[in-house]
């Protein structure tokens, strides 16, 4: 059942503060490196109740007459064809959409910087592509030595290489389709340029996770290591800021391993270090938003649970190792977190034995479970959404929402025409049919009206779900689980 435990309104404020006050410290310039997601960011709304998917982009645009966005990709990511799971789309592809994105919304975009790069057919035409939509490409190159011989990297021979990238704005934020794409090497590489022609310019972090201000063992805290568990990602007391500070802060292994190296770099760029630690680097506000602390060790809790559930199904798929498993059952024994702690598991599980099909469950903002049964018109999950509207508003759960004068013709152009092997209608489908309903219908009116109610619901279902079904799902703001 979702509980709010997380002041957006506050961290908007406080963090476009805190970035206005790291600028004004250094004076002329700040590269900010941003790591994570610049917008849709899921596992901070789940993990933060409360806690807006766009929240960093609406921060931004508090700031967007001092900012402007610096977009960078790896030349071995275009070689390599990486992609971004979540989205299915490559990096390269991914550039341009968040490109767009960043324009659409009034940010201003001033230029792409290609790292590590190496001419190939695939990078230079990836270049060619971005300068005929009329955006500016820089190159970086690999530097021998890189991160070890700060001597050789702070140089003519290491970043004196790169080609500088022109800015026009007090802040530069620096981002990139996923972790790897030289976002760092990108902010010192700016830096030591900046210093070259006498800007004043300096460099900080924004990384949303971990919270440095909550404990080590916070679920907070313990499900961003089980949203990166296949990254080796762990989360450890800041060594440096103990030492210089006496206080304890959080912050991830290869943060405090990088930390010495960074420093030596800013120390030769600069001719001093600005930070005493990676902790400092770092401008997030987090930690201090949480007004309702159980509310968010909850729903921390049930992310872990939820990440257990989607590695079995990566497995299965092929997409991770089983390592990955171990890693998330012991972040779940950290935790004091067992699987019968969501509510959903059980009763679909139930549902599907007694029944010998799949089945789906869904937990109601007032936390009644309501679960669909696999049947000869709908699948378990449209079954379960479409019970689940009836519960919302109030409608006899003998009431058909959709007759079968109205199903039976969409079955028949999925399976004639289509070439379905499934005649049973998804979630999609569903809501598809309800709504051509709704016209005429004020029963199937009222179910369509209750479907923002559904958002931050649980749901689970005992086997692995249809894309579609999956999409849908996500697009209702509803997280979803799945038996492997």
């Amino acid at each position: 059942m979702f509980k709010q435990g997380f002041d957006n309104a506050k961290y908007l404020s406080l963090q476009s503060e805190k970035i206005q006050e790291r600028i004004n410290a250094f004076g002329d310039k700040l590269y900010l490196e941003f790591g994570g997601k610049l917008f849709d960011d899921y596992h901070a709304s789940r993990v933060l109740p409360g806690f807006e998917p766009d929240s960093k982009i609406k921060m931004l645009l508090n700031l967007k007459d001092i900012a402007e966005i610096l977009v960078v990709i790896s030349a071995n990511d275009i070689e390599n064809n990486k992609y971004r799971s979540d989205l299915g789309i490559t990096y390269d592809a991914d550039v341009i959409r968040l490109i767009d994105i960043f324009k659409g919304k009034g940010l201003y975009v001033g230029s792409v910087v290609m790292t590590m790069y190496r001419s190939s057919p695939a990078v230079n035409n990836f270049i060619k592509r971005l300068e005929i939509l009329g955006i500016k490409v820089y190159k970086h190159y690999a530097i021998e030595g890189y991160p070890s011989d700060v001597q050789k990297i702070v140089s003519e021979e290491g970043y004196g290489k790169n080609e500088y990238v022109p800015t026009s704005k007090r802040l530069v934020v620096v981002t990139a389709p996923g972790p790897g794409s030289g976002k760092m090497a990108t902010c010192l590489s700016q830096l030591y340029h900046e210093n070259v022609r006498g800007v004043k310019a300096g460099y900080a972090k924004f990384e949303t996770f971990p919270i440095w201000n909550l404990p080590l063992s916070h679920p907070v805290n313990v499900a961003y290591e089980a949203a990166t568990a296949d990254l080796n990602d762990v989360n450890m007391i800041d060594p440096f800021h103990l030492e210089a500070y006496g206080q304890l802060a959080v912050n991830y292994n290869r943060d405090v391993e990088i930390f010495p190296v960074v420093n030596a770099m800013c120390e030769k760029i600069l001719g001093y270090s600005p930070y005493k630690s990676p902790t400092e680097m770092g401008v997030n506000m987090a930690g201090f938003c949480i007004f309702d602390d159980e509310a968010c060790r909850e729903a921390s809790k049930q992310e872990i649970i939820r990440r257990y559930y989607n590695t079995l199904n990566d497995v299965r798929k092929g997409r991770t190792s089983k390592e990955v498993i171990s890693e998330i059952q012991i972040l779940l024994s950290k935790t004091d977190t067992e699987l019968s702690d969501r509510t959903v598991v059980f009763p679909a599980e139930e549902t599907a034995k007694n029944t010998g099909n799949p089945a789906c469950a869904i937990e109601l903002p007032n936390g009644k479970i309501v679960v669909g049964k696999t049947g000869r018109l709908v699948g378990a999950a449209a079954a379960s959404l479409l019970n689940a509207l009836k519960e919302l508003g109030e409608i006899d759960e003998e009431i058909k929402l959709l007759s079968p004068d109205v199903i039976e013709p969409i079955q028949r152009l999925k399976v004639n025409h289509m070439g379905s092997g499934n005649p049973r209608l998804h979630t999609d489908e569903v809501l598809m049919a309800l709504s051509i309903c709704a016209v005429t219908d004020s029963t199937a009116k009222i179910a369509l009206e209750q479907l923002s109610k559904l958002k931050n619901c649980q749901v689970h279902s005992t086997v692995i779900l249809s894309p579609a079904d999956e999409k849908t799902f996500k697009a209702l703001g509803m997280h979803l689980t799945c038996n492997s």
